[in-house]
Parts: C-alpha cells; structure tokens; sequence
C-alpha cells in the first residue's frame, strides 16, 4: 500500500501553488519597507513626526498607571478617560456620541454584522473599502452593489425594494481610498429619506484632512447628525491607531451590547487615547497645511492629466495614475523606487481588472520639486515603453 503523504507535505504543496499562481498573474504581494520620497503614506498631516505628538505619547506613557489593556473594556480594559475621549471625538466629528475599536476594519465589522440581518439590505458603492464589503457579507443581509457613485442606479433599487421589510442601509465611503474622489454623500442622504433607508459613511480617508478643522465630508455638508453612523478612523492623518463610530447615544449603546468586534476585543492601551486627543488637537489646528495639500494635489494631478496620464476624478490628496497591466503597474513602480521615490503597484482584487496603477497618497511635507520630478520620472519611463506596451491615457 502506498504512504500517504502526510496533511502538512499537502498543505505546503497546496499554498505554493496558490502562490505560484499570484505570481503567473503578477498579483503577489510581499513586505518591503519604504525608502525614498513617499508617495504610498497615508500620514496626509505628517504628524507621525510632530514633536509636539511624540511629546503627548511620552507623557502619557509615563503617567499612565498601566500601558497594556489588561482585557476588554467589558471586563477590565474601561477607563474614564475612554468615556471622555469619547465624548470629546463625538463634538468633532458631530454626532450625539462615538464609540472606540482598536482599528478601522474592526469598527466596520462590528457596525455592520450588529446593525443588519438576513432580512435587511444593504445598498454598497462598488468600490467601498473590503472593511465595508466583509461586514456585509458576514451580516448575512442582502447586498445591492450600484455602480460607483451611481445615484440614478441607486435610486432604482431603493425604488424596486421600497416595499420589503427589514432595515435598508447606504453603505459609502466619502473619500475613496483607490480613486481619490468623494461621494455624493448630501445627494446619498435625500435618496435615503426619501425610501425610508439609513445611511453609513466611512470617513476613513477624509478624517483630519477635509471638511472645517478637518471633522469630515459629512460636517462640510452638514449631516452627520443624519447619519446612521459615520466611521473615523485614527491611524490615518491622525497618525494613530483605532477608531471611532459615531451616531447617537442609542446606537453607542447597541453597539456595546451588539458588536462582536468590540465586545471580545482587548482595549487599547489608555495611552493610545492621549495621543489620538493629540493628534486631534494638532488637526483642528492645521488649515493651512491642509489647503497647502490639496494645491499640491491638484498641481500634481493637472500636471499628470496634461502629460497625457489618467487621474480618473481624483478631486483629494489621494492621486491615482491607472496605467491598466498588472505587469506595467509593476515596471512604473520600479522604475520610479530606482529614481528615489517610494511608490507600490496596487493590483486586482484591490482594484478592478484591468486598472493597475500607482496610487500617489500625498502629504503636507513633500515639495513642488519632488512632484515635478515625479511627472518628469513617469513621463521618462513611458518613453522607454515598447511601442506594443498599452498603457492607460486620458
């Protein structure tokens, strides 16, 4: 009789042949740290290095009576300070109250699987966040996916299911993480009232960054208190970790009760929420480096568009070149990572097929030279293309 091979000499095979073909697709993805000019930070306000935020950390560590979470915030991991910091998040981001998980992915999740049923549907933009689309799916609800900021496709199905039981939620991001472009979240919100839905706003992209003080797409057009949540997270332009669904007091309330992703969680350490307060304080505070951004980006962009490269409707500090090959992507990151700039290729699934790119993520610090040299990089490395090699242009 022949030896079977054990589970483990299977299981190896199994995985580097899936590996194998992510390669053949040009889709692996492996670690590497950045070096050179970066253009891949979501650190938009750079207060990662603000020496008045490091200074905040510091004290808190040292005056903290405890630096880990010792449990979950339901056993002993709950401080008054949470409660106030909380409460402090909530005026920013103008809602009745906020709660806090230790990341943005758990937020989505535990908002989405506490808040829908199978008997309820969900309405999601095509390209929300995977945060977004694995609560959904694991709420079990039946999901809707319109067309990207398609409000005419929208409005049709809340027409079509205006009628069924269950609760009916409009998913969204506002800032879109791979498009650089922002929702119609005023024209989402009448759509909403008028069939009876709710909507959720992940703001995960716009928190610190846009809307007055930099509160948030949803304060800029003046409904967060309509909102059924909105999500911040912390570990962006904040330069922090967690984050924060914000809605009313009742929802806080279920959420505590509800949410899997909060309530089997070990808090953060009570150290994290002096320098999120930090982090916050230093936002509120930074208009100019805000509109300094979004100039930068819209340079960035007008001068790319004009070269003849795809920005699709990036209207943010979020600017996308679509170059279209996974293969191509990857050869534009390499070349500019050898010409000094930190730079990834960001391929299906994260994106749809056949729109690889370069996602140019900018910040406050980076100069108008670095951005020139980049269009001059880019437009050197289309000129060494093969006349056969296709590359996405506007």
């Amino acid at each position: 009789m022949a030896k079977l091979d054990s589970f483990q000499e299977r299981f190896q095979g199994e995985l580097q042949a899936e590996l194998r073909e992510l390669e053949a697709r040009e889709q692996r993805r492996s670690l590497a740290e950045i070096h050179g000019t970066n253009l891949c930070s979501n650190d938009y306000l750079e207060l990662s290095r603000h020496p008045a935020l490091k200074e905040a950390v510091e004290r808190a560590v040292r005056d903290a009576k405890h630096i880990g979470g010792t449990g979950s915030r339901l056993l002993s991991g709950h401080a008054a300070a949470w409660e106030q910091l909380e409460e402090e998040f909530a005026e920013f981001a103008g809602t009745e109250a906020a709660l806090y998980f230790g990341s943005g992915y758990l937020a989505n999740l535990g908002l989405l699987t506490a808040l829908q049923k199978k008997d309820d549907l969900v309405f999601s933009d095509a390209l929300n966040h995977a945060s977004l689309i694995d609560g959904m799916r694991l709420s079990g609800a039946r999901k809707i996916i319109y067309p990207h900021r398609d409000l005419n496709t929208l409005e049709g199905g809340l027409r079509k299911h205006a009628h069924e039981r269950g609760r009916k939620l409009i998913v969204t991001e506002s800032v879109f993480s791979m498009e650089g472009d922002i929702a119609p979240v005023t024209e989402i919100m009448k759509l909403a009232e008028r069939y009876g839905a709710g909507v959720i706003v992940d703001e995960a992209h716009a928190t610190g960054v846009q809307g007055p003080a930099g509160r948030g797409i949803a304060v800029r057009d003046g409904i967060a208190q309509q909102l059924a949540a909105a999500v911040h997270t912390c570990g962006k332009a904040l330069a922090s970790a967690g984050a924060f669904v914000c809605g009313s007091a009742a929802l806080k309330e279920h959420l505590i009760n509800h949410a899997r992703t909060f309530i089997f969680s070990t808090a953060m350490p009570p150290y994290m929420g002096e320098q999120i307060r930090g982090a916050v304080g230093l936002a509120r505070t930074m208009d100019r480096e805000r509109a300094g951004l979004m100039a930068k980006a819209r340079r960035l962009a007008s001068g790319l568009r004009s070269g003849g490269w795809d920005t699709g409707r990036s209207e943010t500090q979020i600017v996308p070149l679509i170059i279209g090959k996974n293969e191509a992507a990857l050869s534009a990151a390499e070349h500019l990572q050898l010409q000094g700039f930190a730079a990834r290729a960001v391929r299906p699934p994260t994106v749809p097929p056949g729109s690889a790119r370069l996602r140019f993520s900018l910040t406050c610090g980076i100069s108008d030279d670095e951005l020139l040299r980049l269009e001059n990089s880019l437009s050197n490395w289309r000129e060494k293309l093969p006349s056969s090699a296709a590359v996405a242009r506007v």
